[in-house]
C-alpha cells in the first residue's frame, strides 16, 4: 500500500495515483454497501445513491452561509424545512433549520433553551437540562459548551425514561426536559406524552430527539405499526430535531432542527452587527455550511415523496421483524426491551456479548458495543434487506463458538477478573496509573483494537469514570495522529 505522507507534499501527485492510494486504504473500510454495517451508513440502492451524488455535486462549490448570494439553497433549506415539519404535525407555525447533523441541532437546542431562558428568567444563573440516562451524549456535550448542567436520571426495567424521577430532578434552576424517539442504545420510545405533560407543567422547554426516529417513525405508524405519540401533536413538546441522512436517506451532513414557533427559535440565531466585515449572521453552529448536502436532501425527499418513503419503511420493518425473530430464535441471546421500529440491542443472560460481537467482526460485520447492560447495536436500514439471511447465519455461529470454552475466552476472563480485583484492593492513584497505560495492552495494528471483548469487559469494572474518560482521551488521540 502507498504509505501515507506525514508533512506537507513538496510535489504534486498525479491524480491516478491520488485516486489509487484512496481505493487502497478504502479496501479496510467497513463493507457498508453489502449491509454488514449497522450504524454509520444509510444506504437506499444504487440508484438513489446516483441522484444523491448528482445533486450533491451540482451544488458542490455553493455556500449556505448568504442566503441572499444562493437563493436556491435558501429555497432547498426553506421547503425541506417545511417538509419535516409537515411531517410531523405542524400546524404552520413551526419553524427551523437545517444542520450538519443530530449533534449540532441538540447544541442549538441547548443553546436555544440558555438564551431563551436568560430573556424568559433572567434570575437563573446556572441553568439545568434534565436527561434521561439513555439521551444522546451530544447533549451533553452541549451543556458543556454552553454552561448547561445536564442532570441524569434513571430509565424504567423496559428502558423507558422513568418520568417520576425526572419530575423529582426538577429545580428552580430547570429550563428543558428531554424525551427520544427512539433511543438510540436500545430503539426505545420515551413516553413522550408524559414527559411534555410534566414540562408544561413546570412552564419548561420541552425537546424530543427524534434524530434516530424522526424519518422513520411516521411512515412505520402509516404502515399501521403502533407508535407512541411524539411529535407536534402533542401539546408541550417546544423542539424537535430529525437526522435526514439516516432514515432520509440523504447525503451527509444533513439534519432539521424544528421549533413550534418563531419566538423560539429567534433565540437560537446570532447577530453580528459591529464587524468591519459587515453584519454577519448565522441561524446554526457553522458559518460556511456546504450546499451539496441541502441540495441533496431536497432532491431526495422530492424524489421519493410519501409513497418512496412507506415502501421503504415496509421492507425496513419487514427485514426488522426477521431479524428480531431470528436473534429471539437464538438460544443464549435476546432484543432487549420493547421496540417499536428498526432500532434496537442484543443482550445476553449467560454469554458475553462483547464475544460474539468480536466473532461477528471476525465475519465482516460492524457491530457498536454498548454498555449498562452489555449489548450490541443493530440500526437495520434499507441495506439489509440483502444481508439479513447471512447475519442470522453468522450470529447463531457466533453464539455456537463462544458457548464452547477456549483459551482466549479465559484469557479475557481472567483480565477482567484480574481488573475487578485490582479496584478492589488497589489504591485509587495506583489504579489510575495502570488505566492510563491500558490503551496500549488492547491496541493492534495502527491503535485498533483486534478483538474488543477484554477491552469492554474491563472498562466496565472501572469505579472511577474519570479513569476511563483518560483511557478513552488516550485512545482518541491515538486515532488522530499519525503513525511515526
Amino acid at each position: 500500500m502507498t504509505s501515507l505522507r506525514p508533512t506537507f507534499p513538496t510535489h504534486g501527485t498525479p491524480k491516478e495515483k491520488i485516486l489509487q492510494t484512496m481505493q487502497e486504504l478504502r479496501a479496510n473500510d467497513v463493507k457498508w454497501r453489502e449491509g454488514k454495517v449497522f450504524s454509520l451508513v444509510f444506504h437506499a440502492g444504487d440508484e438513489i445513491g446516483d441522484l444523491l451524488k448528482e445533486a450533491y455535486t451540482m451544488f458542490f462549490s455553493e455556500n449556505g452561509l448568504n442566503p441572499t448570494a444562493f437563493p436556491s439553497l435558501r429555497r432547498f433549506e426553506t421547503e425541506v424545512v417545511a417538509m419535516v415539519a409537515a411531517l410531523l404535525g405542524s400546524d404552520g407555525s413551526v419553524v427551523g433549520n437545517m444542520t450538519t447533523g443530530g449533534t449540532e441541532s441538540l447544541l442549538m437546542v441547548v443553546k436555544t433553551a440558555r438564551d431563551y431562558a436568560r430573556v424568559k428568567h433572567p434570575e437563573i444563573h446556572e441553568p439545568e437540562m434534565i436527561l434521561p440516562a439513555s439521551a444522546h451524549p451530544g447533549l451533553d456535550k452541549a451543556g458543556e459548551y454552553f454552561d448547561v448542567k445536564a442532570i441524569r436520571t434513571p430509565v424504567d426495567s423496559d428502558f423507558k425514561a422513568n418520568v417520576a424521577a425526572m419530575r423529582a430532578a426538577i429545580t428552580p434552576n430547570t429550563i428543558l426536559l428531554v424525551g427520544s424517539a427512539p433511543s438510540y442504545p436500545h430503539g426505545i420510545v420515551d413516553p413522550i406524552p408524559e414527559i411534555a405533560a410534566l414540562a408544561r407543567e413546570h412552564n419548561l422547554l420541552c425537546h424530543v430527539d427524534a434524530c434516530v426516529g424522526g424519518m422513520m417513525l411516521p411512515f412505520v405508524r402509516r404502515l399501521g405499526y403502533p407508535v407512541t405519540n411524539f411529535d407536534f401533536n402533542v401539546p408541550g413538546i417546544t423542539s424537535l430535531s430529525v437526522d435526514l441522512h439516516k432514515y432520509g436517506y440523504a447525503a451527509k451532513g444533513a439534519s432539521v432542527i424544528l421549533y413550534r414557533n418563531r419566538e423560539l427559535r429567534r433565540a437560537q440565531i446570532f447577530v453580528s452587527t459591529d464587524w468591519a466585515g459587515g453584519i454577519y449572521a448565522s441561524p446554526t453552529m457553522t458559518g460556511t455550511r456546504p450546499g451539496g448536502s441541502i441540495a441533496a436532501a431536497w432532491a431526495i425527499m422530492n424524489y421519493l415523496g410519501e409513497e418512496g418513503y412507506v415502501q421503504i419503511a415496509d421492507v425496513v420493518m419487514k427485514t426488522t421483524k426477521m431479524i428480531r425473530d431470528g436473534i429471539n430464535a437464538i438460544d443464549g441471546i435476546k432484543i432487549v426491551g420493547d421496540p417499536e421500529m428498526s432500532v434496537m440491542a442484543i443482550a445476553s443472560d449467560r454469554l458475553d456479548i462483547y464475544q460474539v460481537g468480536d466473532e461477528m467482526t471476525q465475519r465482516g460485520w460492524h457491530l457498536d458495543r454498548q454498555q449498562f447492560p452489555p449489548t450490541l447495536h443493530l440500526t437495520i436500514n434499507y441495506a439489509h434487506a440483502q444481508s439479513a439471511d447471512q447475519f442470522l447465519r453468522d450470529l447463531a455461529e457466533s453464539v455456537a463458538i463462544v458457548k464452547k470454552p477456549s483459551l482466549e475466552k479465559i484469557g479475557n476472563s481472567m483480565i477482567v477478573n484480574a481488573a475487578r480485583l485490582a479496584t478492589r484492593v488497589l489504591p485509587e492513584n495506583l489504579v489510575s496509573k495502570l488505566t492510563a497505560r491500558a490503551s496500549a495492552l488492547f491496541g493492534g495494528e495502527e491503535g485498533l483494537p483486534q478483538r474488543s471483548a477484554a477491552m469492554y469487559g474491563m472498562m466496565g469494572t472501572l469505579p472511577n469514570r474519570g479513569d476511563l474518560k483518560e483511557l478513552v482521551l488516550d485512545l482518541v488521540e491515538g486515532f488522530t495522529t499519525p503513525a511515526k
